[in-house]
């Protein structure tokens, strides 16, 4: 790494491994060419292993996480009602977009730093018949984990035919999901954290009641991009192993993604979250024996792919992000509207956390020790 290019340990983007840029830099090649149909197609069917399912409809199109949500217009229609299950900053926006299609929101929320819990769930599903009941696994703006194997159980248990959707942009890759087994019906992510891609892709896996729901909906798909119908002959005509058009897929980048994708799948994916598991748990205790705070109340509250950690008293935020940097390591600052000034993140993704011979994480450790030093802070 040259010393003008920082270590870039922000809760996404992460750091990328060098197959992954390498296949980023495939020549300019046709989206409908033979020898790119079948790598769309693979990366469609490994998508499905990483979240652990047979037989979900992944949709890997070009644009952001947030395209993800976007696509809910598939199953959302006017006056439908959604149950956010609220931990932060992307609780509040992805319930924005919903409302922009018609639903009418309801917020369950918790403190900074906890997530609402299955009691208070289960009261809100007593209460009102919901569409779609929706969690974001990992806010990323805090670094709450949501239980969303105990929120599915709950929801189904409640209403069978409500769509739990998971705003999976900072697990998925990271956090321990079993979409068949934990009956989830849409799992929304981003190729740039857990899954160690560039930005530019959104990634949305869907279960077939989903399917059906869209299939069956009384009313026009209010988008035309996002739109379900455009693109589900193109992902099933992909995996097929023949072209399809619609939209110009993202060449470069499902290259990489499938590079990424095939070191992913190499290993099981329980090894991949343990590991994650371990390495987060290890760093939060070393923030602990310096006297600091994460912003998860608790620990089985807290991400494995990322930690936000209140600043200590008499440091303040524009002193500690580029004491970092000038270390070369980036950091990222608070985002939570309450809080934002009060806190920084630490992303720990990927091959940050996968291949211990990189030391970015012993990095990060020994940049924040000498700058909070600096800074006149004494554990």
């Amino acid at each position: 790494m040259s010393a003008a290019r920082k270590l870039c340990m922000i809760p996404g983007p992460i750091e990328f491994h060098e197959d992954v840029l390498s296949a980023m830099g495939t020549p300019a090649t046709s989206h409908v060419d033979p020898l790119f149909v079948p790598v769309f197609g693979e990366t469609i069917e490994m998508v499905r292993k990483v979240v652990l399912s047979k037989d979900a409809q992944p949709f890997i199109t070009a644009g952001s996480g947030t395209l993800g949500w976007d696509m809910m217009v598939n199953v959302i229609e006017e006056g439908d009602e959604v149950l956010v299950l609220n931990t932060g900053y992307f609780g509040d926006h992805f319930a924005d977009c919903l409302s922009t299609y018609g639903a009418k929101i309801t917020h369950l929320r918790a403190e900074v730093g906890s997530r609402p819990s299955i009691d208070a769930l289960k009261k809100a599903l007593s209460e009102k018949k919901y569409k779609m009941v929706t969690v974001t696994h990992v806010d990323t703006s805090t670094g709450v984990l949501s239980d969303i194997k105990s929120i599915a159980e709950t929801v189904k248990a409640a209403s069978p035919e409500t769509l739990v959707v998971v705003d999976g942009v900072c697990s998925v890759g990271s956090e321990e999901i079993q979409f068949d087994a934990w009956g989830l019906d849409v799992v929304i992510t981003g190729s740039q954290k857990g899954l160690g891609v560039p930005p530019g892709l959104s990634i949305v896996v869907v279960s077939q009641h989903t399917l059906n729901v869209f299939k069956n909906r009384q009313s026009p798909i209010r988008s035309y991009y996002s739109n379900w119908n455009k693109w589900l002959p193109v992902m099933t005509a992909y995996e097929s192993r023949k072209p399809a058009y619609f939209a110009t897929p993202a060449v470069q980048l499902i290259y990489a993604l499938h590079t990424s994708l095939k070191q992913i799948t190499a290993l099981p994916i329980e090894q991949r979250v343990n590991k994650h598991r371990e390495v987060a748990s290890n760093l939060r205790q070393t923030l602990k024996s310096l006297g600091l705070k994460t912003v998860a109340q608790s620990d089985d509250v807290a991400a494995n792919g990322m930690t936000a950690v209140w600043l200590p008293e008499g440091v303040e935020l524009p002193q500690l992000v580029p004491a970092l940097a000038g270390k070369g390591v980036q950091i990222a600052g608070g985002l939570h509207k309450d809080c934002a000034t009060k806190y920084f993140r630490i992303g720990h993704m990927g091959i940050s956390v996968m291949e211990d011979d990189r030391q970015h994480i012993t990095k990060v450790v020994d940049a924040l020790k000498s700058s909070l030093t600096e800074l006149g802070y004494k554990a």
